[in-house]
């Protein structure tokens, strides 16, 4: 590696000498300590370097959370390599365009999502399956080899290079991947161990999907700590409260409506979750009040992240300033700013923008949009915010070039959704925003034009969307129009629409 960079390898190299015979994740009945898991890192890095993987190869991944998954993260440390992890909640077209996006030398799927896999453009890949391998599959089992040769290690890995390409939901109707590198991963993981006081006596709940940065932030942190991650394929509420009492686990990350969901079935099961004392992602305060009254040894942390800053880059417990996304965490500078990037002063609303280690290498293949995102040597987040007096940062909102709805925890930029819906020989217009809602915290809402002559039921078009992207993107609510409002310059208005039909 080189002389002043320190990877994901050197991590789990550090952690086999410091806490080698302490268990590093647990997967069902698997248990693996530090000392195995780098030597499973090392094997699998030898199959793929006999493959012909090299430094700068995407690695895709299909898959749900699973033992090769963390391996292949250690291993692509090894040989420089990246891994794409994708999103199974994805519509086939849309993994399709992941696929055809990064060109992977080597692509690993679960049986159970073969089926979103394209028919054709898998040509010159590597494919490889965690289930039966029928012709043209190779069982990923099948990489694991002992070293025989020097070359499962690439020295002069700068910190710098790309480890992950994690796909955000698409502004303009397409996704773009976001290169996270080694130094911001590991300077997102270390500054929430510290935040966090995470130790070697931590277990992290690994029930967020791997493909998602706030899995890997916990996973990585807990690393940084020499803790252990249990990893979970399914949020099961009643399971989960019998791993936190039997494994002492103590770290989970939760979006709506995972939270009131432990807590209900802890209560069923006369459980205190007594091991549990971090909780951090995304719930309403009275989800919050109930973690606070039932659990008063745990937290609830909030925070402010994106996937492009490597995780969270502002947190706190939710107690100490409620409402805020806590204050800047110790490795980066978080700022807001005006139209034209003048700082604004304390109180004042504007962009969001970032700067330091975290911040993300930029998107992949797309040029313009990182002259523009990462300009005035700042990333700008396209939210919107404030900071009071005291440093803490409040959201207020993404700026209208990047408006988001998260149902759920996850992404859905409106124009992806009114793209599919155009798709509908139909429909005429639409105009797509969020709501709020009780259960996801918030959800997608779709207010449309027909053509003349044209019928079609709500139900339908909302059943026509989820074909097309990701269920989870699907508009819950529909409202049909005679007409949309237009702006001085005969375009959407869309702020009338949202006015008019904000309400779910």
């Amino acid at each position: 590696m080189s002389l002043r960079s320190f990877t994901l390898h050197d991590l789990i190299t550090r952690n086999a000498r410091w806490y080698g015979s302490s268990t590093a994740l647990v997967f069902g009945d698997q248990r693996v300590t530090h000392d195995q898991y780098a030597g499973r890192t090392a094997r699998l890095a030898a199959g793929l370097a006999a493959a012909g993987v090299g430094q700068g190869d995407r690695l895709a991944i299909l898959a749900p959370n699973c033992l090769e998954y963390v391996d292949l993260f250690g291993a692509a440390a090894r040989l420089g390599a990246i891994v794409v992890p994708i999103n199974w909640r994805l519509s086939a077209e849309e993994v399709a365009y992941v696929i055809e996006d990064v060109t992977p030398r080597v692509l690993i799927v679960a049986d159970e999502f073969k089926a979103l896999l394209p028919q054709r453009g898998l040509d010159g890949m590597l494919c490889y399956t965690l289930g039966a391998a029928p012709a043209p599959w190779q069982a990923v089992s099948e990489l694991y080899r002992e070293r025989d040769t020097p070359t499962a290690d690439r020295p002069g890995l700068a910190d710098d290079s790309g480890l992950l390409i994690i796909h955000t939901a698409a502004v303009g109707g397409r996704p773009r991947g976001a290169l996270l590198s080694h130094r911001g991963l590991i300077a997102a993981s270390l500054q929430t161990q510290l935040a966090w006081q995470l130790t070697a006596a931590d277990v992290n709940l690994g029930v967020l999907p791997l493909f998602h940065v706030a899995a890997i932030g916990f996973l990585l942190a807990t690393q940084q700590a020499g803790g252990a991650t249990l990893l979970l394929t399914r949020f099961d509420p009643p399971s989960l409260v019998k791993h936190i009492d039997e494994e002492g686990g103590s770290l989970i990350g939760t979006f709506p409506p995972m939270l009131g969901a432990l807590l209900d079935a802890a209560a069923a099961q006369g459980s205190a979750l007594a091991g549990l004392r971090v909780v951090s992602g995304i719930d309403v305060p009275e989800t919050i009040a109930r973690l606070r009254t039932s659990c008063p040894q745990a937290s609830f942390w909030s925070a402010y992240g994106q996937t492009e800053t490597s995780g969270s880059v502002s947190l706190a417990p939710f107690d100490e300033r409620p409402g805020s996304a806590g204050r800047a965490a110790g490795l980066n500078t978080v700022a807001v700013v005006d139209e034209l990037d003048r700082p604004l002063p304390t109180g004042a609303t504007g962009e969001i923008v970032v700067r330091g280690p975290m911040v993300f290498q930029g998107y992949w293949r797309c040029e313009a949009d990182n002259a523009f995102t990462l300009r005035n040597g700042w990333h700008h987040t396209g939210d919107m915010g404030r900071i009071d007096a005291d440093g803490y940062l409040w959201y207020s909102g993404r700026s209208p070039a990047k408006e988001l709805i998260k149902p759920g925890g996850e992404n859905v930029y409106p124009a992806e959704v009114e793209r599919a819906i155009l798709e509908h020989p139909a429909l005429a217009q639409a105009v797509v925003f969020g709501v709020p809602d009780v259960q996801w915290g918030e959800a997608v809402k779709a207010v449309c034009v027909l053509k003349a002559g044209c019928t079609l039921s709500a139900e339908d078009l909302i059943e026509f969307v989820g074909g097309r992207i990701a269920r989870y993107k699907k508009p819950k609510h529909v409202v049909f129009v005679s007409s949309l409002p237009l702006g001085s310059d005969d375009s959407l208005d869309r702020a009338a629409v949202k006015a008019a039909h904000g309400g779910a």
